[in-house]
C-alpha cells in the first residue's frame, strides 16, 4: 500500500497543472505539509502541451523546468500520480479523503531508458497529443515528464507484449502484478486545481469536426507546432499530409452560445492571434501562406493590446467580422469552404482554405458540483467562491477560463486560504 502521512495541518491539492504546481509549491515554502494528487502519470497540466506562450511568444518548458525542480528538491510534498479523489467528506480544518491510486505497473526503480518501449509492439492512442498519433503500449508521457517514469498500459497487461517489456526491463521496473488501491488520509484544506478540458468540437455540427478531416481545433493546432508533436513541428493537413498554407481561424467555437458554453472563454481570442503568427515562423516570405481570423469581436485586454496591434500588422493575417454559419468540404481537393456574412459591408462569403482550425473554448474538467456537497457551480459549472465550500478552495481553471497568468495568480490566493485555515487547526491545537 502506498504511505501516505497526513494529518489536519496538511494541505491537500489536487490538480498538477500549473496551478496545482504554484499552490503545492507555494504551501510547501510556506513551511505546510502538502499532498499533490494527479490523475495523469505525470504534473504539467495543459502548459505541457502548449508550443508558446502569449504574448512574449516564450517556449513553455523553461518555466516548467524551474517548477520542477522546486517539486523535485521539496521533501513537504508529497506526489501522487494516476490518482484521483473519488470522496471527501467533513468541515474546514477536519477532512477526510478518499484517494483512489491506478496502476502504472512501472515502479521506481525505472531509469527512463525505454528498453520496455522498444521490446512491445502494441500501439495506443497518445492522449498527449489529443490522439493525433500513435504510440508504443509502454511509453514516457513527454519528454519532461515529471516523475520520469514509463507507463505500462493495462490494455496490454497479460499479453505477451508485457512480459516482452517485464523481460527487457535490466532495473526490475515492470511490476505487473500492481493492483488499483484506495487510500484514506485526513487533511485540514483542500485546493481543487483540476483545470480545464477543451469543448467537444463534434458538437458544433455546423463545423463539422467530426466529418471533415482539415477541420481541426487549436490545442490540436498546438501540437503540430511542436517539435516532438504528431508532424513533427509541420504545419500539415490531416486528411493528405499536405502543406497547410492558407489557414482559417474560427474564434469563439463553442463559446458565447447559449447551444454549448454561454461564457467568453477568454483566452481563445490570444490563442488565435499567438497562432497566427506560427504561419510566418513556418513558411517565412512565401507569398501563399497566409492566416484568416474570422470573429465576432477581438478580446485582447490590459497588456495584450499591442500584441493585437502587432498581429494586426502583419500582412501574413487578415481579419473578417463574421460568425462562421457553416463549413463544407471540396470532395477533390479536400479543401474546407467556410460560408458566411462579412458583418462590415455584409458581404456573403464561401472562402477556401487548407485548414480551418476551431478556437474552442473551455469547461472545467471537474464540474465544481461533483466535488463535495457544499461545494457551488456557476452556471457553467466552475467554482463559485460564496463561503460555503468550508476549506475547499477552487484554483485556477477550476474557477474560471483564464490565461496562464491569472491562473497562478488564482492558485497563490487559494493558497493563502488554505495556510490560514491550517494556522487556525495548529493555533488550536497548541
Amino acid at each position: 500500500m502506498t504511505d501516505v502521512v497526513a494529518t489536519n495541518e496538511t494541505i491537500l491539492v489536487v490538480g498538477g497543472g500549473i496551478s496545482g504546481m504554484t499552490a503545492a509549491l507555494e504551501a510547501a515554502e510556506c513551511g505546510k505539509q502538502v499532498v499533490l494528487v494527479e490523475k495523469n502519470p505525470s504534473v504539467g497540466g495543459r502548459i505541457a502541451q502548449l508550443y508558446k506562450y502569449f504574448p512574449k511568444l516564450c517556449r513553455p518548458s523553461c518555466g516548467q523546468e524551474i517548477n520542477l525542480r522546486r517539486l523535485k528538491v521539496n521533501k513537504r510534498i508529497r506526489l501522487l500520480t494516476m490518482a484521483e479523489v473519488t470522496n471527501v467528506d467533513g468541515a474546514a480544518g477536519d477532512y477526510d479523503v478518499s484517494i483512489t491510486i491506478h496502476p502504472r505497473y512501472v515502479n521506481e526503480n525505472c531509469t527512463a531508458c525505454g528498453a520496455c518501449a522498444e521490446a512491445v509492439t502494441a500501439e495506443i492512442d497518445d492522449p498527449f497529443n489529443y490522439n493525433m498519433k500513435t504510440i508504443k503500449a509502454a511509453y514516457l508521457p513527454y519528454n519532461m515528464a515529471y516523475p520520469q517514469r514509463y507507463v505500462i498500459d493495462p490494455s496490454i497487461v497479460g499479453s505477451e507484449d508485457a512480459n516482452k517489456a517485464k523481460a527487457a526491463c535490466k532495473y526490475d521496473a515492470i511490476d505487473l502484478d500492481m493492483q488499483e488501491q484506495t487510500i484514506e488520509i485526513k487533511v485540514g484544506a483542500v485546493i481543487w486545481a483540476t483545470g480545464w478540458r477543451p469543448y467537444d468540437a463534434a458538437k458544433i455540427q455546423p463545423y463539422g469536426y467530426d466529418r471533415y478531416p482539415n477541420v481541426i481545433t487549436s490545442v490540436e493546432f498546438e501540437r503540430m507546432m511542436d517539435p516532438f508533436g504528431p508532424t513533427g513541428g509541420k504545419l500539415l493537413r490531416p486528411s493528405d499530409a499536405k502543406e497547410a498554407k492558407s489557414i482559417a481561424f474560427i474564434q469563439c467555437a463553442g463559446s458565447r452560445d447559449r447551444n454549448h458554453l454561454t461564457h467568453c472563454s477568454r483566452i481563445c481570442c490570444m490563442a488565435s492571434l499567438k497562432q497566427s503568427t506560427y504561419i510566418g515562423e513556418q513558411y517565412g516570405d512565401d507569398a501563399d501562406a497566409k492566416a484568416t481570423i474570422y470573429y465576432i469581436d477581438i478580446r485582447a485586454i490590459d497588456r495584450f493590446e499591442d500584441f493585437y496591434k502587432k498581429v494586426q500588422a502583419d500582412e501574413k493575417v487578415h481579419f473578417i467580422k463574421s460568425k462562421v454559419a457553416n463549413i463544407t468540404e471540396n470532395r477533390d481537393t479536400g479543401d474546407v469552404v467556410l460560408h458566411g456574412v462579412d458583418t462590415e459591408g455584409y458581404h456573403r462569403y464561401d472562402n477556401t482554405h487548407d485548414l480551418c482550425v476551431l478556437a474552442i473554448g473551455m469547461e472545467p474538467s471537474v464540474r465544481a458540483d461533483q466535488i463535495a456537497d457544499n461545494v457551488s457551480a456557476d452556471a457553467s459549472g466552475f467554482i463559485q467562491m460564496n463561503g460555503a465550500g468550508g476549506a475547499i478552495f477552487g484554483a485556477g481553471c477550476a474557477t474560471n477560463a483564464l490565461d496562464v497568468n491569472r491562473a497562478v495568480q488564482s492558485a497563490t490566493a487559494a493558497t493563502l486560504r488554505a495556510i490560514q485555515v491550517v494556522n487556525r487547526v495548529s493555533s488550536a491545537e497548541a
